[in-house]
């Protein structure tokens, strides 16, 4: 392998951590609350606007069909509800019910503590650094997969 080989590897091999570490970490705040990582994740993305699935699922980098199983379950559960689009007329939006942003909000001090915790190990200024490598290799990749 050459240099920009090991490099590639490297970043998605260490991503590929990342992820199950923050994956592991999302399911240990959300569980108190009787939610899983998924489901917090899906309803967070909503709390600021309702949004259609694929525009989750497009955001977060994941299936539409993941999206929309998570979805109907958080619904089901009295969580979130479906409201009509004014811009589709088959693509419902989703949104929290109140049920559903107490549960976030009762994650909140968990997830303070550990945002706290991590940016005390790592230091806020190389935790930033580390967050504006993370967007341009996201935008790089992204700019790439759009050239094949």
């Amino acid at each position: 392998m050459n240099e920009e080989q090991e490099l590639l590897a490297g970043v998605a091999i260490t991503s590929f951590r990342l992820n199950g570490q923050f994956l592991a970490l999302a399911e240990e705040l959300a569980r108190p609350v009787g939610l899983t990582a998924a489901r917090w994740q899906v309803l967070g993305a909503v709390l600021a606007e309702p949004l259609a699935v694929a525009g989750i699922a497009r955001a977060m980098g994941i299936t539409r069909q993941s999206v929309q199983r998570i979805a109907d379950l958080l619904v089901d559960d009295g969580l979130a509800e479906y409201r009509d689009n004014p811009a589709h007329r088959r693509a419902k939006l989703l949104a929290p019910t109140d049920a559903g942003r107490a549960a976030v909000d009762r994650i909140s001090p968990a997830h303070r503590r550990a945002a706290r915790a991590l940016v005390a190990e790592v230091g806020p200024a190389r935790l930033a650094e580390a967050l504006s490598a993370m967007q341009a290799v996201s935008e790089a990749v992204d700019s790439l997969s759009g050239r094949r």
